[in-house]
Parts: structure tokens; sequence; C-alpha cells
């Protein structure tokens, strides 16, 4: 991943970073200086050096480092072990493989998925079902992962 553009938030448009990624009711506040790496595949979010969002279709959501460090409980997609693997190597969550979700959850809505043994993040993607059905359904996909624990945004380094 190749960076274009590194520069500070302005005030402003950090606060509505701020905002739009506590209405996942952050543990962890967001604190520290913010700033955009625009890369040749996607633009982060760097808080301290560290990259802890994305921006999807300019709207800013977490990367796995972010929901590590800053800890949302909201909008997660828990996973059995089992399916730890398969979202290693970036494949998309399939509905079996869902033990848990938000049930606030709708088409489109951006999620983190996390193994339910040890709740941490593996990936976040795009919700392709309602949080209910992700739990009732019997097979098909039910999020499409975008970025996942050992991708290129996982190895940008501070």
């Amino acid at each position: 991943m190749t960076a274009k553009k590194r520069h500070f938030l302005k005030t402003e448009v950090a606060r509505r970073v701020v905002a739009a990624l506590s209405t996942y009711e952050t543990k962890n506040p967001l604190k520290g200086k913010l700033e955009v790496l625009e890369t040749s595949e996607r633009t982060l979010i760097l808080l301290n050096g560290v990259p802890v969002a994305l921006c999807i279709e300019k709207t800013p959501f977490f990367t796995v480092r972010g929901a590590l460090e800053l800890h949302p409980r909201r909008h997660l997609v828990s996973v059995d072990m089992g399916a730890v693997q398969f979202i290693h190597n970036g494949a998309d969550v399939m509905s079996p493989g869902i033990v848990d979700a938000d049930k606030s959850i709708t088409p489109g809505d951006f999620v983190v998925i996390i193994d339910e043994r040890h709740n941490k993040p593996l990936g976040v993607g795009t919700a392709l079902i309602t949080g209910d059905e992700m739990i009732h359904e019997t097979r098909g996909k039910a999020v499409r992962i975008l970025h996942h624990v050992g991708d290129k945004i996982w190895h940008v380094s501070p």
C-alpha cells in the first residue's frame, strides 16, 4: 500500500470523525492527534500514528486495530472459532458461523467481527442481512469483509 498524502485533520473535521465513531459506544475515548493517510487503496485515519479508522464512502469506521484500541460496544458480530481461520484469510462471514449479533444491525451497516471466545476483533465489514437474521439463518453470506487481520491495512505501521 503506497502512501499518497498524510496530514493532520482540521479541528471541525476531527470532531465529526470522533462523533461518528462515538455512536458505536466505545469503551475508550478517542483522544490524541488525528491524521489522514491517503493511500493508493484506502483513506485511513490515524490516531497518534496508529490506523484506527478507514473511510468507506466518506464514512469513518473502525479498522481492526481501532476496534482493539477503542472497544466498540455496538454493531458487533460474534463468530464461532471455526470461522476464525477463514476470516483471517479474507473470506466473507457466513450465517452458520455467527453465534451472536447486535440486533440493531441493518443491511448496509458497517460491523466489527469478533471471535466468541476472546471477543477480539478479526475484521470489519458490511452487513448483508439484519442482525436478527444473522443469528437465525442457516445458510448464506451475512457480512462482506472489507478489512481483516493480516491484510495490507493491518500491516500499516505507525
